[in-house]
C-alpha cells in the first residue's frame, strides 16, 4: 500500500531506538526523509546510517535533547518545515506518589506534555498554511488504563492527551491531523530493563519475566515495535486525513473494553 509519502519530510523524537526508531524506519521506507534526534549522539548516527542503508531515504541525526530550547532549535534548523512529527520521550522513572516532590513533577511535565507541545506549537501554522500536516504523540497505554506506579507518567500524558483533543478539532479542517498512539507492552530496551529489575528482584531470568509478561496478554506475547511503527507510518498517510484527535491503543488486547 503507497501511503502517499513519498518527499515529504518528518522529525521523529527519541529515535535512536525503540519506538521512536521504528516509526523513524517506517516512515523512511516510504521516502519520507527523516530527522532524527536523540540524547546520544553515537547511537544515533549507527541507527540513521542503519535506517539509511535499508531504505534509501535521506536520514539525517541530529544529537541533542529535545527538552531544552536549544535541543528543539536544532532540529527544526535541520527540518524547519516538515511534514510530519512524531514526538517521543522515554517516560519518568516508577515510584510512590508520596515520594514525588515538586521537581520530579516539572521533569515529567517537560517531557512528555510541555515539549511535544511546545514543537507543535512550532510546525502548526507552516502545516496549515500548505495543508499538509501529520502530528503523532507516542504517549502510553497508561493514558486509558493508569499503572499505580507510574503517576508521573499517568498525569503528564494525560495531560498532553487533554490539551491536544480540541487542537486536533481545531486544524483539522486546513487536513492536519494530530493523533496519539498508545503502546503496551513492546520488545524495547525499556521493557527489558524494567524486566531486568524484576527479575533480579524474583531470582529469575530476564527471558521468563518477558515471557510472563506475554501471557497476560490476550495476543500472547509482547509487541514489535516494527508494528509500531507501520501505525506510526499509517497515521500520516495522505489518505488519513479523516483520523482526528484518536487514541489508538497497541497493546494486544490487553485493555479490557467493549469500546476502547
Amino acid at each position: 500500500m503507497d501511503l502517499g509519502l513519498k518527499g515529504k519530510s518528518a522529525i521523529v523524537c527519541a529515535a535512536s531506538k525503540g519506538l521512536g526508531r521504528a516509526c523513524a524506519t517506517a516512515l523512511a521506507r516510504e521516502g519520507v526523509s527523516v530527522v532524527m534526534t536523540a540524547r546520544n549522539a553515537a547511537t544515533l548516527e549507527q541507527a540513521a546510517a542503519e535506517i539509511r542503508a535499508a531504505t534509501g531515504a535521506k536520514v539525517t541525526p541530529v544529537a541533542g535533547d529535545i527538552t531544552t530550547e536549544a535541543g528543539r532549535a536544532a532540529a527544526l534548523a535541520a527540518c524547519p518545515a516538515p511534514d510530519i512529527l512524531v514526538n517521543n520521550a522515554g517516560g519518568p522513572p516508577p515510584g510512590d506518589f508520596l515520594g514525588f516532590d515538586h521537581d520530579d513533577w516539572i521533569r515529567a511535565l517537560e517531557s512528555n506534555m510541555l515539549t511535544p507541545l511546545a514543537l507543535i506549537r512550532a510546525v502548526l501554522d507552516g502545516m496549515c498554511a500548505r495543508r499538509f500536516g501529520r502530528i503523532v504523540n507516542i504517549t502510553s497505554a497508561a493514558v486509558k488504563s493508569p499503572i499505580a506506579t507510574l503517576g508521573l507518567s499517568n498525569g503528564a500524558r494525560a495531560g498532553l492527551t487533554g490539551a491536544v483533543a480540541g487542537l486536533a478539532r481545531q486544524v483539522a479542517k486546513h487536513n492536519v491531523t494530530i493523533n496519539n498512539l498508545l503502546p503496551g507492552p513492546f520488545l524495547t530496551d525499556r521493557l527489558r530493563a524494567n524486566s531486568a529489575e524484576a527479575a533480579a528482584k524474583a531470582g529469575r531470568s530476564v527471558d521468563d519475566m518477558i515471557a510472563e509478561r506475554a501471557k497476560s496478554s490476550p495476543a500472547g506475547r509482547v509487541g514489535d515495535p516494527a508494528e509500531f511503527g507501520e501505525a506510526c507510518a499509517f497515521l500520516c498517510a495522505a489518505s488519513s486525513g479523516f483520523i482526528v484527535g484518536q487514541n489508538l491503543l497497541l497493546d494486544g488486547g490487553a485493555f479490557n473494553a467493549t469500546m476502547a
